[in-house]
């Protein structure tokens, strides 16, 4: 599939600069946050920060504008936002087979304690507690790894013994002692599930993985049951095992289709009830057709009926309100092709979308002007639709952990022939300049000249390379003929050379003359200040989210060390990019800004090839040769240098509550509420939509 969550480039929000988007992972930045930062607002200021646990710092966001819109516009965002809570669980359950049945645990065991809240274990127990709500399971959300607590495996027994057993999620004439075996190994022990998602070639990614997508099933028996199913010649063809887990029963291989009347259909019950509630208040007929087809998608379970929403969706420019809801990105499935539930709520920002638009507008000069090989250059670039929007509800894959940026859909065909929706989440962005510090850029960039460079320009482009990898990185390129999905002939290494393909789009337009040109950037200096970023982010700092001798599993942070490195080798003949090592500490220095945007503009030729022809070889020659090995002795110096700046590296939102009024049985009004407790809004989620049955 082609992911498109950008996640926050690391200057943005290291630098006091504006942040940046999905990167497209920019799904979670390297934040660079000052500890010291943590809720020093004034009580007249809105607090961004909540706290700071772990290596997760938690922040709230702002909706601008909400008391302006009308009531059907109100009415229209609750419906919405309800739908997208509703499939919280299916995102749980994904993660892992027995998600659901340990966050039950957490939260029965919270919401029942009576001891001692300031005894040190307890205190342990409750981190280890809000970091998997916060991954959505017991895997990190980032690396993948297993989260273990750090309390005593005797002291969590206690804590389930002290619970009512009504309240626990026991099976049918379960004691409570043999629950606590049942339960307390998948927890405790490194051994069970170690790894969400493994992309190590040399093993079975399948049944590597932890993830809940395929049971009973070998990677290699995956393979052909897909191969056998994938037509070529098809020039509309579905995203083939989008919406299903695939599993074997006796013998034979089979699809759980996730539907109404299928595998989560207790869940996607609920969200269709608050979609059709949406489409008697939609703004306008092609917003309600959309959402008409997204509900008969849910209900038949045909991935023909998701591309016919998926175009009916692309269609919809005019409308303020819009949401993605679905099983979307396949970053979490070590083959490229399951969806995972995700869903984001939003209302457009009309002045601030002026710039992303400027850049959707000539989208053709960009196509035209590229270094991709003429064949495999669009003639005609369709569809763009570009907009800054404010975010209203984020659940599933988005939430707490957060894209800054989305382009959908990711079908390739429906974007080659309709376009597709590019997006910038600005009230995130600001959220997270608002709880943003320089410590980083102060330890990690060389001299004075280079950190005044990125704390002036970064923030602006960041935000330009979120813009341009949204829309027109993702957009760009065309496969050849009979060549097949890249998901299909990428396989495991589709999601993080596709993110390269549109961070190097971006990277190459940054230090093009045409942005100060078109009005939206004021200098070259902005795209130096990115290129810097990239650069010492890609082969520095993002090893601060690594363990000491873990390779790069995660696709966004691939795809940096990929072009990084790559163009750190291949530009040393010409010094280029130069390291120096001064005081014990390493600097990665561009000696030579247009140089290296040639190296970026080489590999974006490259990597599209590498599209356009499915040559799976190359692609994971780039991947493992570039992307994936870890520097040893570099990592323990980012470690050790990091660790000194108590920086939190991953970041996430506490969502804003809708309430509706309600008079004579109408809603009249809906007003927005902003908790400030992580763990009361975790609790009070598992409280009131938990609508799945649990595993075994």
């Amino acid at each position: 599939m082609t992911p498109k969550h950008l996640i926050l480039p690391i200057s943005v929000v290291l630098a006091l600069s504006s942040c940046k988007s999905n990167q497209t992972d920019f799904n979670s930045p390297e934040i660079a946050i000052q500890k010291d930062t943590i809720m020093k607002q004034t009580s007249e200021e809105f607090a961004y920060v909540s706290e700071q646990f772990a290596d997760l710092r938690v922040l709230r966001y702002q909706i601008p504008g909400f008391d302006e819109l009308t009531l059907q516009q109100k009415e229209l965002l609750y419906y919405l936002s309800e739908a997208a809570l509703c499939g919280r669980d299916i995102i749980w359950d994904q993660n892992y087979k027995y998600n659901l049945t340990i966050r039950k645990t957490i939260d029965a065991i919270a919401e029942s304690y009576k001891g001692d809240v300031n005894d040190e274990e307890y205190k342990q127990f409750l981190v280890y507690a809000k970091r998997v709500w916060f991954s959505r399971g017991i895997h990190h959300h980032y690396g993948s790894e297993k989260i273990l607590p750090e309390c005593s495996k005797a002291f969590f027994e206690q804590l389930v013994a002290s619970v009512e057993s009504s309240k626990l999620p026991l099976n049918a004439n379960e004691s409570v002692k043999d629950f606590s075996a049942r339960l307390l190994p998948i927890i405790f022990d490194p051994a069970i599930a170690p790894k969400k998602v493994n992309l190590d070639p040399s093993k079975d990614l399948i049944t590597n993985s932890a993830v809940n997508f395929y049971e009973g099933v070998t990677q290699k028996e995956a393979v052909a049951f897909y191969e056998k199913m994938t037509n070529k010649a098809d020039t509309t063809p579905v995203m083939l095992g989008l919406n299903s887990k695939l599993v074997k029963q006796n013998g034979v291989l089979t699809e759980k289709v996730w539907k109404v009347g299928g595998m989560y259909t207790q869940a996607i019950e609920k969200i269709v009830f608050w979609l059709e509630k949406a489409i008697t208040v939609a703004e306008n007929p092609q917003q309600k057709l959309a959402l008409e087809k997204l509900v008969q998608f849910y209900k038949s379970g045909s991935l023909k009926d998701f591309d016919d929403y998926n175009i009916a969706w692309v269609k919809d420019t005019e409308s303020a309100i819009d949401v993605t809801n679905g099983f979307i990105e396949v970053y979490e499935d070590p083959l490229g092709k399951k969806g995972s539930f995700e869903s984001v709520v939003s209302v457009r920002d009309f002045e601030a979308s002026k710039r992303i638009a400027t850049i959707g507008a000539n989208a053709q000069w960009f196509e035209d002007h590229s270094t991709l090989l003429p064949q495999h250059k669009k003639k005609d670039v369709k569809g763009i639709s570009a907009k800054v929007i404010n975010a209203v509800m984020e659940s599933g894959d988005a939430a707490p952990s957060t894209p800054i940026g989305i382009n959908l859909p990711n079908n390739e065909w429906i974007r080659e022939t309709h376009g597709s929706k590019s997006v910038n989440l600005g009230n995130i962005v600001e959220a997270y300049e608002k709880a943003a510090g320089g410590s980083v850029v102060n330890e990690f960039y060389y001299n004075d000249a280079i950190k005044n460079n990125v704390l002036s320009y970064a923030g602006l482009a960041d935000k330009l390379h979120t813009d341009m990898h949204e829309v027109i990185g993702h957009a760009s390129g065309k496969i050849e003929d009979g060549v097949g999905q890249p998901h299909e002939t990428l396989k495991n290494y589709a999601s993080a050379l596709e993110e390269g393909r549109a961070d190097l789009v971006a990277l190459y337009y940054l230090m093009d003359q045409k942005l100060v040109d078109l009005g939206v950037m004021p200098s070259l200096e902005y795209g130096k200040a990115s290129y810097d970023e990239y650069i010492t982010k890609g082969l520095m700092v993002q090893l601060c989210r690594l363990k000491l001798g873990d390779n790069i599993e995660e696709a966004h942070m691939r795809n940096r060390q990929m072009i990084s490195a790559w163009a750190f080798e291949k530009g040393k003949s010409q010094n280029v990019i130069e390291k120096k090592v001064e005081n014990g500490k390493t600097y990665f220095v561009i000696n030579d800004y247009q140089q290296l945007r040639t190296l970026f503009g080489e590999l974006l030729r490259e990597l599209q090839r590498i599209k356009s022809q499915g040559d799976y070889k190359a692609g994971k020659n780039l991947i493992e040769t570039y992307g994936v090995k870890v520097d040893l002795a570099l990592h323990k110096e980012v470690l050790e240098r990091y660790k000194k700046l108590e920086i939190a590296p991953y970041q996430g939102f506490i969502q804003p509550k809708l309430v509706p009024v309600i008079e004579n049985g109408k809603i009249t009004n809906v007003k927005v509420e902003y908790p400030n407790s992580f763990t009361e809004q975790m609790l009070d989620y598992g409280r009131n939509y938990s609508f799945l049955p649990l595993e075994n």
